[in-house]
């Protein structure tokens, strides 16, 4: 039976997998996942057991957006390393089959924690995720890409100098008013870029805490989710995206832990995650910490610039892309101010 609200046949889906995936079974049902996923994901239902399935969206897409099969590529890459991934079992690139690409990955059972202050946890139970998500994350920028077959998964070069210039030109194409932090921005970042050491590492590009779907009981990640934005770069960045969203106000559009006392809460300060980073990776410390750090609240900047604009325009797909709109200048005065400083 066809079902108009996702577009796609859910019969033909379960025909078509059941020739595809070793022991799957229809009939299934496909609910959509709530969020604001780029990519839909669908809770799927079927005989077998439950699935997750991630598409594209339909329609006329930018060239290197949505790119499912890039996600499908790295959770693949993953499995036989320490990084928790999802079992995936099938990349559909016949776009006839329910009219975009999509795969079919195994369904897992845990939490998501959407609030970076955890209020559902005591405090030695908070510092027990933070633990985990740095053990994580130490894990993913250690992996060898050439091993994992993900050496040619990103572009050679000085990954910050081609990022400046991406977002600084995406900025401008997006501009709606002059923003005096986010031209400052402009020029002092290509003037304090750290001089390139050459590593690369695996990056996810968007490494926070309600990407990962942790055990139901245990402070364990079963799986770090959402990889389309992943790609071979400096892995400094995702520690900076990491600590950036955390420096945010909590209780926002976009929650951080701004305004709280970790103390209090048992969370790590950002020097104390930093340090534990530092640790498993043996590395003595970080220069430049205030360059990696307003490089990601420039880059956000942008990226939220871009939302204000389609969604002046009308073309924005989340309603609080408006709100989200209005934190262009907020995070831009954010970045100039920690230009100015030295933290770590």
């Amino acid at each position: 039976m066809s079902d108009n609200t996702f577009g796609f046949d859910q019969h033909r889906l379960a025909q078509y997998l059941e020739q595809q995936v070793p022991g799957f079974h229809g009939p299934l049902a496909a609910e959509k996942f709530a969020g604001g996923q780029s990519n839909p994901t669908f809770l799927i239902k079927a005989a077998s057991g439950r699935y997750v399935l991630r598409r594209k969206p339909p329609g006329t897409l930018l060239k290197s957006a949505h790119a499912v099969d890039r996600e499908f590529r790295v959770i693949s890459a993953l499995a036989d390393t320490p990084v928790p991934v999802v079992e995936v079992f099938h990349l559909c690139e016949d776009e006839s089959v329910i009219g975009s690409m999509f795969y079919l990955m195994e369904y897992v059972q845990g939490r998501v924690f959407w609030d970076p202050a955890l209020p559902e946890l005591n405090a030695s139970a908070r510092r027990a995720v933070y633990r985990e998500m740095n053990r994580v994350l130490a894990e993913l920028h250690s992996v060898d890409v050439e091993l994992a077959g993900l050496a040619d998964f990103g572009r050679p070069g000085n990954f910050y100098e081609r990022q400046i210039n991406r977002w600084s030109q995406q900025y401008q194409a997006s501009a709606t008013e002059s923003i005096a932090d986010m031209d400052m921005l402009m020029a002092w970042l290509p003037q304090n870029l750290p001089r390139d050491d050459g590593e690369v590492t695996l990056v996810h590009g968007d490494f926070r805490l309600d990407n990962m779907m942790f055990h139901p009981g245990e402070p364990k990640v079963l799986a770090l989710m959402d990889w389309e934005l992943s790609t071979l770069g400096h892995p400094l960045f995702d520690l900076a995206y990491q600590c950036m969203q955390l420096r945010m106000s909590h209780g926002g559009v976009l929650s951080g832990l701004g305004g709280l006392s970790r103390p209090d809460l048992g969370i790590p300060s950002e020097a104390e995650y930093v340090e534990w980073y530092c640790e498993r990776r043996g590395l003595s410390g970080i220069p430049h910490w205030n360059f990696y750090l307003a490089f990601c609240f420039f880059r956000f900047a942008a990226i939220l610039q871009g939302v204000k604009k389609r969604a002046l325009e009308g073309n924005a797909s989340s309603a609080k892309a408006l709100q989200m709109g209005e934190l262009v200048k907020p995070l831009a005065a954010m970045a100039a101010d920690i230009c100015e400083t030295t933290v770590c």
